[in-house]
C-alpha cells in the first residue's frame, strides 16, 4: 500500500478511535482504541470497568480505581476471547499507552500503534520503541480527510 493511502487510512481509524472514546464512563479522560488488521477492525476498546462492575470509573476523591482497564487492555483482552489473531496488527488509540499496555501490545503481536494524545509518562512508547514496534503520533487537528 503506498504512503499516502496509509495516512488516509491512519487518520481515519485514529478518528473513529475519537468516537469511540465516547463510550467510556470516566469522567478524567475517555480513551478508545481500535485494532485493525487488514483493513478490517477485528478489536476495539475503551476504559472502563471490568464487565459486571458499576460503570463508575472514579472514586468520591475523582481518582480512578485501581481496577479500572484501559482502553488497549480492554481491546487486546477482548481479542484473546474471539477467533482473531493481533499478530501484525495496527493499534490507534487516543492516548500515548502506559508501560502496562505497552507490555501487552508487544506481546499481542501487534507491529505498529499511532496515537493522538501524548501522556506525560514516555515510558510506554520508549518499551515499545525499544521492541521494535512502529510508533506514530497523529496530532488531532492534523486528522481530517487531505483533499
Amino acid at each position: 500500500m503506498d504512503d499516502n493511502k496509509q495516512a488516509a487510512l491512519d487518520r481515519r481509524y485514529a478518528r473513529m478511535a475519537l468516537i469511540w472514546a465516547e463510550n467510556s464512563y470516566c469522567e478524567r479522560r475517555k480513551v478508545g482504541a481500535l485494532v485493525v488488521k487488514d483493513q478490517m477492525i477485528i478489536s476495539d476498546g475503551y476504559n472502563g470497568t471490568p464487565t459486571g462492575f458499576e460503570n463508575v470509573c472514579e472514586d468520591e476523591d475523582g481518582n480512578s480505581k485501581p481496577y479500572v482497564l484501559h482502553a488497549e487492555a480492554n481491546a487486546i483482552t477482548k481479542l484473546a476471547r474471539s477467533s482473531n489473531s493481533s499478530d501484525g496488527a495496527t493499534l490507534y488509540v487516543t492516548a500515548s499507552p502506559c508501560i502496562e499496555c505497552a507490555k501487552l501490545i508487544i506481546q499481542s503481536g501487534i507491529k505498529r500503534v499511532i496515537y493522538t494524545e501524548q501522556y506525560r509518562l514516555t515510558d510506554g512508547v520508549d518499551l515499545l520503541k525499544r521492541a521494535g514496534i512502529e510508533v506514530v503520533y497523529l496530532e488531532i487537528n492534523n486528522l481530517e480527510e487531505k483533499k
